[in-house]
């Protein structure tokens, strides 16, 4: 795997010490050589920018909001267009979201998938898919 693909709402919008960790987290992850994005059901805009600036600032390599791209996850294409946006195959990538709804599509298109219940449990499973160390 060498692609990591985070839901925004639900996932990465809680509390600020949680959001800390995630960018800790998603920072060692990108440092070994992870490619990381956010896919979000947002319909874009002007009302987006808190989520674009998760990109903006290098937290992640690239933010796909499902109203620029004309779908909406559970499709397929919300999914691809998160992919192409960090240039790896949808079989090449972890989809961490929420939903399992999300989740399940995830997984039949050929992605893993991780359902975020809380950070502890999710990071762990993301520090072993991607081999990284460290207290997050």
């Amino acid at each position: 795997m060498r692609g990591l693909i985070v839901d925004f709402v639900g996932v990465l919008d809680g509390a600020e010490e949680e959001v800390k960790r995630w960018r800790t987290l998603l920072a060692a992850a990108k440092s070994n050589g992870v490619a990381t994005a956010i896919l979000s059901n947002d319909p874009g805009g002007a009302g987006a920018e808190h989520i674009r600036e998760w990109e903006y600032r290098g937290f992640v390599d690239a933010v796909v909001l499902s109203g620029e791209v004309g779908a909406d996850k559970p499709e397929r294409g919300a999914f691809q267009a998160a992919a192409d946006a960090i240039a790896l195959p949808l079989n090449d990538c972890v989809m961490v979201d929420d939903s399992i709804l999300n989740v399940r599509a995830a997984v039949d298109f050929g992605m893993v998938g991780m359902l975020y219940t809380v950070f502890d449990r999710t990071s762990v499973e993301i520090q072993a898919v991607f081999d990284i160390e460290g207290e997050f």
